[in-house]
């Protein structure tokens, strides 16, 4: 038995997807990496999703503001919800971005204190906590 204490696992920066493309416009993306445009087809086309995002960023942004979502990386800890819990209020997430409940939140104290859940992009939360909100996640 190890007695190094174990680190804590690092929670990835992206989220893994996966697209279909046409043969034709597969060998176009193959022949600008082979020309040395982009190291790889994903440089390519992480490249071409932020393009395409910074092109549409006005009606993200007004988006947003009305649906009064938070931007970006949002943690939600042990304590914030105690003190929701203790005031007697519910949480409506809404989170364009990655939402994330820490690992020491119970089931309970989510399901106390969460009213909803809306997550664009992703929502990490220990498999005991998403099943308990499960109906709450949208």
């Amino acid at each position: 038995m190890s007695t190094l204490p174990r680190l804590r696992d690092k929670a990835p920066d992206t989220e893994k997807i996966t697209i279909n493309l046409g043969y034709v416009d597969l060998g176009r993306i193959d022949l600008l990496v082979q020309e040395g445009f982009y190291s790889n087809r994903s440089d390519f086309i992480r490249s071409a999703i932020r393009k395409q995002l910074d092109t549409q960023v006005d009606a993200v942004t007004r988006s947003i503001e009305r649906q009064t979502m938070e931007l970006g990386l949002r943690d939600y800890t042990r304590a914030d919800l105690e003190a929701l819990r203790q005031a007697g209020e519910m949480l409506h997430v809404k989170v364009v971005g990655l939402a994330r409940i820490d690992a020491d939140v119970s089931a309970d104290l989510a399901r106390q204190t969460i009213g909803s859940i809306t997550v664009l992009g992703a929502l990490q939360a220990s498999k005991e906590v998403k099943q308990a909100l499960a109906d709450r996640i949208r």
